[in-house]
């Protein structure tokens, strides 16, 4: 066993990297026994050095995260200051000076993965990023490593524990999506401003990883249709009931059947009660993967939080500092197939449509017509009313989603039809 340790450059010690240093100075023994090296944390870079950090030397705290890359002695760092700036130009200040990086910057990795992958590969080293996606769900290694020979065709999943945590609450007790959100706030599950949770942005980061990964092409955030669920209503919940569903907000993830482009999404979705991810409570991720040879797959368990992102940076840790020791590197980008993303007017999905209506003759016979002139056809229709209003909810057929809103932006000319109540679309069937 090599003696000499594999020292550490640390940038960033909020929640999660407090939470790599303590495991790193509690668990060193074992560490040193995985890894066949012991590893050192040799300097930890933050902007608020007079800030009281537990377990830490004080020797170790600078604000110089540049200088600390460039003495010379780091083997590894960790990148969890999150965002564009600073991160992107350290990560790349780390790789000019010989040093591999685990990194658990997902929004950095969805717009600028492709650049930083082509720099550790022409120097020579590790990018790894477990943690970016689902915390500590093992989820990055097993789709670029483990499913390494399979066809992945679809990936669909909860990849946001806060929105989770709302719409279940939303679902359980019956809450509005302001009460729900104000519990999670309260709970520390949301941010106090939630806007990149709640509209949809960090599932789309996520979504862009795992898609690159999934189908060895290149998938920016741009790429990701996104849509928000602030929108979600109590009623869309009875409606969903009322179906035998749930509501989750999904990423979803898939190759087209001909296998000449692929799509990226985000947004909420009805998903029978009978879905594996149906049943995904509280603030847990889970990521459904459904693979040529190996069928379907389910990964689960905690997708945010200090000790389990740590414990994901951990494991990265680890594989690199192997990496290390054998003078060698783990996979990097797989992007040969350069399949393109389709526009989301091409994903051929379902949609469940409340609609106002007047209460009268014909205006069932008339949206049907309307739905008809769109190539869209209906599934079901509930239709309810009195005192000359009336609530009619159509469920269709799958139908290219241009083709479906479509329809809803031709519904809403009708003079019979008095208002849009909600739109939501249904997957896992």
């Amino acid at each position: 066993m090599r003696t000499r340790p594999l020292k550490v450059a640390l940038l960033g010690c909020g929640v999660v990297g407090s939470e790599v240093a303590r495991i790193m100075t509690t668990h060193a023994d074992d560490l040193t026994q995985r890894i066949g090296a012991p590893v050192e944390l040799a300097g930890v870079a933050v902007r608020r050095p007079s800030k009281v950090r537990e377990g830490i030397d004080p020797s170790l705290i600078t604000t110089d995260a540049t200088a600390l890359l460039k003495r010379g002695d780091i083997d590894i760092a960790i990148e969890v200051i999150g965002g564009i700036e600073p991160a992107r130009g350290l990560i790349t200040t780390a790789f000019e000076h010989g040093i591999s990086v685990v990194s658990a910057n997902k929004a950095l990795l969805a717009q600028d993965g492709a650049a930083l992958h082509a720099a550790a590969e022409r120097h020579g080293l590790d990018l790894y990023y477990e943690a970016a996606v689902a915390g500590a769900i093992p989820l990055v290694r097993p789709l670029r490593e483990s499913l390494a020979g399979d066809k992945i065709n679809r990936v669909m999943g909860i990849v946001n524990g806060t929105t989770n945590f709302i719409l279940d609450k939303m679902d359980s007790t019956g809450a509005g999506y302001q009460e729900a959100l104000d519990e999670a706030t309260a709970l520390g599950y949301a941010e106090a401003d939630p806007t990149a949770d709640v509209e949809g942005y960090d599932a789309a980061a996520k979504a862009a990883i795992l898609a690159g990964i999934a189908f060895h092409t290149r998938v920016r955030l741009d790429d990701v249709y996104r849509e928000g669920m602030t929108e979600v209503s109590a009623a869309d919940f009875a409606s969903a009931k009322r179906m035998g569903c749930t509501i989750k907000l999904l990423a979803i993830l898939e190759r087209a059947a001909d296998g000449e482009s692929v799509t990226a999404r985000v947004h909420p979705a009805m998903i029978p009660l009978t879905h594996p991810l149906a049943s995904v409570r509280e603030a847990y991720n889970a990521v459904f993967v459904e693979a040529e040879a190996a069928g379907q797959l389910m990964f689960y368990g905690p997708g945010a939080g200090g000790a389990p992102t740590a414990s994901a940076v951990l494991g990265d840790l680890v594989a690199v500092a192997r990496n290390k020791l054998a003078e060698a590197t783990g996979p990097g980008e797989s992007a040969y197939t350069q399949l393109p993303v389709s526009p989301m007017g091409d994903v051929v999905t379902r949609y469940h449509i409340s609609l106002d209506v007047a209460d009268k003759p014909g205006v069932l016979a008339q949206v049907a017509t309307t739905f008809a002139e769109h190539g869209v056809s209906i599934d079901t229709v509930r239709q309810q009313g009195k005192d000359g209003e009336a609530s009619l909810v159509v469920v269709t057929h799958r139908a290219p989603d241009a083709a479906l809103s479509g329809t809803v932006e031709a519904l809403r000319k009708l003079d019979t039809v008095r208002g849009v109540a909600s739109i939501m679309r249904v997957e896992g069937e």
